[in-house]
């Protein structure tokens, strides 16, 4: 990739405190949250326009001139198209600057100052809580020993249509891949499979089969993962999944250890 002179996104990492509007607002998905903190991850999808820097609550990013990656249109266009097509909750998703479009949600390129903001669950404070899940602790802002409960999500965003191939997430990861379902059925789905994993959602009933497995390919493939577990629903629909998951290996070329695991629909785990 050519090295030009060019405007593009500044995060001040000393402000940034990885709320991921940014992420939200970035329809060409140039910027991730990597270790708590928003990062231009993708250099040659940022145009350097600035669309993002109302959302940062936190005042972190600006625009400045500097060495780095030509901007690439052409793979920034779809990408963006990509972004346009994936929707949100229609009511109550905070898309505030109309109503919703499609079936049942405003465009996640049109989200408004609201829409599909992560609020008051920080990522940081997400990853803080996962690493404080792997010691075996649940710790309050006092420092005080909490009942288990607390999120463990560790990665944004989890939908396989969304997820960057090339997010170092996934570097060495422990994968879980899950039906959308799952995480409804049973409340210990982030303590006892989220914990300490790199998580990734989909429905192989909803979900386009082609596009799912070449996501995964793609990233196992550009990744080496430690291991996979795959969680699915007991109901008929929830079983190709596994099938998904080891078409992708196979696609990559990569042997990995892989664990099924399935939930009933009161949550006990049936295998």
């Amino acid at each position: 990739m050519k090295i030009v002179n060019r405007t593009i996104i500044k995060i001040d990492e000393a402000l940034c405190d990885g709320c991921g509007n940014c992420v939200l607002a970035c329809p060409e998905n140039a910027i991730e949250i990597v270790g708590g903190k928003a990062k231009v991850v993708r250099e040659s999808l940022c145009d350097g326009l600035g669309a993002c820097i109302g959302d940062c609550p936190a005042g972190a990013l600006s625009l400045e001139e500097r060495e780095a990656e030509e901007f690439d249109e052409g793979a920034a266009k779809p990408a963006v198209e990509s972004a346009r097509k994936a929707t949100l909750p229609g009511r109550g998703s905070g898309c505030e600057d109309g109503p919703a479009e499609g079936e049942g949600g405003c465009p996640m390129a049109l989200r408004g100052t609201g829409a599909g903001r992560l609020g008051s669950s920080k990522l940081a404070k997400r990853r803080e809580m996962a690493e404080a899940g792997r010691a075996g602790l649940r710790t309050g802002a006092g420092g005080e020993v909490e009942a288990p409960g607390r999120p463990q999500l560790s990665n944004w965003p989890v939908q396989m249509r969304l997820a960057h191939v090339d997010s170092p997430s996934f570097d060495g990861a422990r994968l879980l891949i899950a039906a959308d379902c799952t995480a409804f059925a049973s409340p210990r789905v982030h303590q006892d499979f989220i914990r300490g994993r790199v998580t990734l959602i989909g429905c192989p009933k909803l979900d386009e089969r082609k596009s799912f497995v070449e996501r995964l390919a793609a990233i196992l493939a550009a990744h080496n993962v430690e291991d996979i577990t795959v969680l699915e629903m007991e109901v008929p629909c929830c079983s190709n999944l596994e099938a998904f998951v080891r078409q992708a290996m196979k696609a990559a070329g990569k042997e990995v250890p892989v664990k099924s695991v399935i939930l009933g629909i009161e949550g006990e785990v049936q295998g």
